[in-house]
């Protein structure tokens, strides 16, 4: 195996050839093939260890098999799976209190993936500008951000600015205005009589782990707040502990009209995604307009718990605090030496690599070759964003392998 190329064998090639056959090809994964996982580690079909720094894009904060979410999958699943919300269950509610509270909300709409909430919280920003802001039938507009990314439904990609995101997917839904991120007075010149709402993800992830101007939030909750729009923080990536905090908008001490949730939601064990608002604004959803089959189901409503109460304790936001001021000193001394920038956040990373050394896909499949996983994004930066469990000799450990691929 070398530092550039990592070895697949026989037994790998073929799974990696049967996916490639059957499945269709809406990623272009890393050459790896994992099949077991506990903690922060990960190990392949070969028996190769890996130390995982994408977690799923955050889906895995509490990293792989945690041994509390895992006792609470397997004792729901051996009671109850799926009800469908056509009758009650006896865990949503204690799901929906916890995770309420948790955000400081009233109501909580419980769905299945992040791009469910965002859509959910579209058609809900739309129903209270209509029904409790008054503006007229089909004229309801959200202002959005440059390089944002929420989600890849028709819908949300038709306001995105990512050519490949929108490229042959059209005809678009009309009635969003996008402005540049980070720029609070661009928001309010975008702001109109019709406007019902300003979505925004408080730090961008999927541009790169992009941190917006110190103040950006403050000044968006000011805006929102005096112009009559609705606040809506796109956290599914960025909240439930990732960044140091329970969400994001905490770091500027904001506290947005609609919270958007998913991800870490689920522990890492099945797709958990969620709204929650007060009941002035998530009042307004009546029966029959919106809903999921599998939303709110019990073994969903039971991991959920169990995740809310793990937050509760506030022992991984700290965590991810106090290793993210860690792994950003470590990150720091590679600027000049295969990295042009750093952005970080939590244990919530962007590293922007040199062209001169390598795309970000090459310099994420040569850590492959040195058990470290992460994963490229918008062609020159890798982003890292490991389990919350993760120790700082690891996080060492991960940024040594990362310095010899980039002298390689």
């Amino acid at each position: 195996m070398t530092a550039t190329t990592p070895s697949v064998d026989a037994a790998m090639s073929q799974i990696i050839a049967a996916e490639e056959e059957h499945v269709a090809h809406n990623y272009h994964p890393l050459p790896v093939v994992i099949s077991r996982g506990e903690g922060a580690w990960v190990t392949d079909v070969e028996g190769k260890r890996y130390l995982d720094l994408l977690s799923a894009y955050s889906a895995l904060n509490f990293g792989h098999s945690h041994p509390a979410l895992l006792a609470a999958a397997q004792e729901q699943l051996n009671r109850l799976t799926l009800t469908s919300r056509a009758y009650h269950n006896d865990r949503l509610g204690p799901f929906a209190a916890a995770l309420a509270a948790l955000c400081g909300k009233d109501l909580v709409l419980p769905m299945n993936t992040g791009a469910e909430a965002v859509e959910t919280g579209i058609k809900v920003a739309r129903a209270w500008g209509y029904r409790v802001k008054g503006v007229a039938p089909d004229a309801a507009t959200i202002v959005v951000a440059h390089g944002n990314f929420h989600g890849r439904t028709t819908t949300i990609v038709g306001f995105s600015d990512d050519p490949q995101a929108q490229a042959d997917f059209g005809p678009f839904a009309p009635g969003f205005a996008s402005v540049p991120f980070g720029d609070a007075a661009a928001i309010e010149s975008a702001i109109t009589d019709d406007t019902v709402a300003v979505l925004v993800e408080p730090i961008q992830g999927e541009a790169g782990v992009v941190v917006p101007p110190e103040g950006y939030l403050r000044a968006v909750r000011e805006i929102c707040t005096r112009r009559g729009v609705l606040l809506i923080a796109d956290e599914i990536q960025s909240g439930l502990g990732r960044v140091g905090e329970t969400f994001a908008c905490d770091r500027e001490g904001v506290v947005p009209d609609v919270y958007l949730l998913g991800k870490a939601l689920g522990g890492g064990i099945l797709p958990v995604s969620a709204v929650a608002a007060d009941r002035d604004v998530l009042g307004v959803i009546r029966p029959g307009e919106h809903g999921s089959t599998f939303g709110g189901n019990p073994l969903a409503a039971a991991v959920g718990l169990r995740v809310v109460e793990m937050l509760q304790t506030g022992e991984f936001q700290r965590r991810a605090k106090l290793l993210g001021e860690h792994l950003e000193s470590s990150l720091q001394t590679l600027i000049g030496h295969g990295v042009t920038g750093v952005r970080v956040a939590g244990l919530w990373a962007g590293v922007d690599i040199d062209p001169a050394v390598g795309t970000g896909r090459e310099i994420a499949e040569r850590l492959i070759g040195r058990g470290v996983l992460v994963k490229d994004t918008h062609g020159q930066t890798i982003r890292i964003a490991p389990p919350l469990v993760i120790r700082g000799t690891e996080l060492d450990w991960a940024v040594e392998q990362l310095r010899v691929v980039l002298a390689a």
